[in-house]
């Protein structure tokens, strides 16, 4: 075990059990095929087991490694008691499901990612995801092709429904007495949940907040229709909370709460009004709206990012288009060639 004190940006990646506070540890697990590398999965050591927040990507090598280091702690898989997941993700959500399987562990999520699940569930074959026809109607024909082709063959061996769905503003117990709140913070997902330790002054943040970027919005099997209107009321709902130490689910561990969503409301809404100035003359796309947007904390260009990181940069700015739409500062055209253009 090492103390999470101050990290690099790799770091964070480094296998292992991390205290962060007392009874909580924090273990990395690794990604397949993503830029993000790791997934934070955090321990609860909690009276003769361990209660996981989050589950990670269900492949051997992750398990593995959540073995490895609850070995760390002197617990095996078959200690873990229940795994309280985020969000239906793949990377927080099948190595949950696997563990229910096999060890026994009781499987719980947010009640709103019951549709997402259902489908996944239901699902007998690969289909391409909602996110490749958003694509083409924000005019990324070509990156809606890569996303495609990008996309692994489904397995819906890996996805199965929770043993409990939760509402929010429950309260969970854990077997130490130990408090977990639940809060509902829909954007990364609709059904997104966060869990406050209010005694030990901590959250764990899930995608909703992590520390060096800002998280997908609304990339999920049934995107609602305003993901990115339902991430900021998510982020002033914490920002009305008490402070807490911020336990993300990618990056390290180090920022606070508060702190952390104050830069991402200013960042939003600087995009918001960067979003409207390409739409003073033509109608145009979100392909070609962020086009003409700076990207990352360098600034690069568009065309600077890889194809994965350019899709989602179009998605993100047209969650941004559809807000400052709904808002009534510029109005959204659904065109014939089945392309959705906006103008101001």
């Amino acid at each position: 075990m090492t103390q999470d004190h101050a990290q690099t940006p790799r770091d964070w990646e480094r296998p292992g059990a991390h205290p962060v506070a007392p009874g909580i540890f924090r273990i990395p697990l690794p990604m397949p095929h993503d830029g993000l590398k790791a997934v934070n999965v955090y321990a609860i050591v909690s009276g003769p087991g361990v209660v996981l927040i989050d589950g990670g990507w269900a492949i051997a090598e992750a398990e593995q490694q959540l073995a490895a280091s609850l070995a760390l702690l002197g617990f095996g898989l078959e200690h873990i008691t229940d795994v309280l997941v985020t969000h239906a993700h793949r990377d927080h959500y099948t190595l949950a499901v696997i563990i229910g399987r096999r060890w026994g562990a009781r499987v719980s999520i947010g009640a709103a990612e019951r549709a997402s699940i259902t489908e996944l569930t239901g699902r007998t074959e690969w289909e391409p995801p909602r996110q490749v026809a958003m694509l083409r109607q924000a005019g990324a024909g070509q990156l809606a092709e890569v996303m495609l082709a990008a996309e692994t063959p489904f397995d819906n061996s890996v996805w199965a429904p929770p043993d409990r769905w939760l509402d929010d503003g429950s309260v969970i117990t854990l077997p130490d007495q130990r408090e977990l709140g639940v809060l509902h913070t829909p954007g990364h997902t609709r059904g997104h949940v966060v869990f406050l330790d209010q005694e030990q002054g901590v959250l764990f943040a899930g995608d909703h907040v992590l520390p060096h970027i800002t998280p997908s919005i609304g990339f999920e099997q049934i995107p609602p229709r305003l993901p990115l209107a339902d991430y900021l009321t998510s982020l002033a709902l914490l920002r009305r909370l008490p402070d807490a130490r911020l336990l993300p689910a990618h990056g390290p561990v180090g920022h606070h709460v508060h702190e952390r969503v104050d830069e991402l409301l200013e960042h939003h809404a600087q995009r918001l009004e960067a979003a409207m100035k390409p739409l003073a003359h033509d109608a145009i796309t979100a392909f070609d709206v962020a086009g003409q947007l700076t990207w990352t904390r360098r600034h690069r260009a568009l065309h600077e990012l890889d194809p994965v990181n350019q899709a989602l940069a179009t998605l993100e700015t047209a969650a941004h288009l559809d807000v400052l739409a709904e808002r009534g500062h510029i109005r959204r055209q659904e065109n014939s060639d089945g392309l959705i253009r906006y103008a101001s």
